[in-house]
């Protein structure tokens, strides 16, 4: 029904000077209604449509919670809406980041000895790289790709942080890291800076991909000594990603291959990440 008056047919009366109706249009226009009373005489509250529709409007709302976890239950549309949630989850993650937000850092007698720093692998602790004729390949949206010895990338500017690694399945530690920023290598390789990713690929089979925001990061390190020492085996040697504002998968060891694209290479996207796991993995 419409808010406004009624033009009915008639109202050539009303031209003729009949008097006009003083009946409301609708019950929402009616001024001081007579109160309304139950069958025990209680009074009965008047609900105008505007109200009815306002209300069910909320009802609705109530329900929706209700109907989220009704379509979890259902197969097909939980991993849909598990991915989808994901997907908006790592959207966020990276609009909040800040590439001048730097993690926390600590003093030295924070930092964890080095025997209690827990050697972490997927695959093999060791895949043997041949440490003395071990190069980086360096491929993609680059003015200057090709092999590089790690003589090379420690003769760039070193930088040595106490920052805290975080594992996904629980526990974290604050350890002593040191290498090259990972910016400072793009530009010496002569990296397009506005590029989206960085994907790496280890010896052990392993692979990853960052944003570049991230690795752009002053925080984010080629990583080749910790504790004062060059990298153990176990941890990565000769050379891994060290990363204090992302989640510890992440941070590649063994690397081999590096590769700086717009575009992710198919079923490539990380090797948990693949699997289900998150693929911003910020902290």
């Amino acid at each position: 029904m419409s808010d406004g008056p009624q033009v009915h047919s008639d109202d050539k009366f009303e031209q003729a000077g009949a008097p006009k109706s003083t009946q409301p249009a609708s019950s929402e226009e009616a001024p001081n209604p007579e109160p309304l009373f139950g069958p025990a005489g209680e009074e009965v509250q008047r609900i105008t449509p505007r109200e009815r529709r306002r209300i069910n409007r909320r009802e609705l709302l109530k329900l929706v919670p209700v109907v989220a976890l009704g379509a979890f239950a259902i197969p097909k549309l939980r991993e849909r809406l598990l991915m989808n949630g994901q997907e908006l989850s790592d959207w966020a993650s990276g609009k909040l980041f800040g590439r001048h937000r730097l993690a926390q850092t600590f003093s030295d007698r924070d930092v964890v000895p080095f025997e209690r720093f827990p050697y972490n692998y997927y695959h093999v602790l060791d895949p043997e790289v041949d440490l003395d004729h071990w190069t980086l390949k360096v491929e993609g949206l680059v003015r200057r790709p090709g092999e590089y010895r790690l003589q090379q990338i420690r003769a760039l500017p070193k930088l040595v942080q106490n920052t805290r690694h975080v594992c996904v399945e629980g526990w974290d530690v604050i350890g002593n890291f040191g290498g090259t920023r990972a910016s400072d290598f793009l530009h010496f390789i002569g990296a397009d800076l506005t590029a989206r990713y960085l994907e790496v690929e280890c010896a052990d089979n392993y692979y990853e991909s960052i944003d570049m925001e991230t690795v752009l990061h002053p925080q984010t390190l080629l990583c080749y000594e910790m504790y004062g020492k060059p990298l153990d085996r176990g941890h990565g040697a000769p050379l891994r990603l060290q990363m204090p504002t992302k989640i510890g998968y992440k941070q590649a060891k063994y690397l081999n291959t590096m590769r700086v694209t717009n575009v992710l290479q198919g079923g490539m996207r990380g090797y948990w990440e693949d699997q289900g796991y998150s693929w911003y993995g910020g902290l």
